[in-house]
């Protein structure tokens, strides 16, 4: 199985491991993907696409047949084409508990300071 992290300095500016997500297959990350061409030449043959910030439109999602899953390392859902997904039967998923121990953390130390 292969793995491709479009942007993966979004999540991990360099102080964090991949090793969890590496275990799973063969693994390639890429600090920033910019355009879709790099988009589409870099998960052509991916069938795991783990996006923060890189937007993955229904061209590319057509351009990429291997795609079987497709993970926002974010919250949200917006830079993903959900439609055209669901037309090819890529389930999406994000991390929706993203962040709260680390909000509410923060939130008790802006008070206690």
């Amino acid at each position: 199985m292969k793995i491709v992290i479009l942007d993966g300095q979004a999540l991990n500016p360099g102080d964090l491991s991949w090793e969890h997500v590496t275990q799973m297959g063969e693994t390639v990350i890429y600090n920033q993907t910019v355009t879709p061409e790099q988009a589409i030449k870099r998960i052509a043959d991916a069938e795991i696409v783990i996006t923060n910030k890189t937007v993955i439109t229904e061209a590319i999602i057509d351009a990429c047949p291997n795609i079987k899953l497709i993970c926002i390392s974010a919250t949200g859902y917006n830079n993903v084409d959900g439609a055209a997904a669901r037309k090819r039967n890529i389930p999406v998923c994000n991390v929706p508990g993203y962040g709260t121990t680390a909000v509410a953390q923060f939130t008790i130390a802006m008070l206690l300071e």
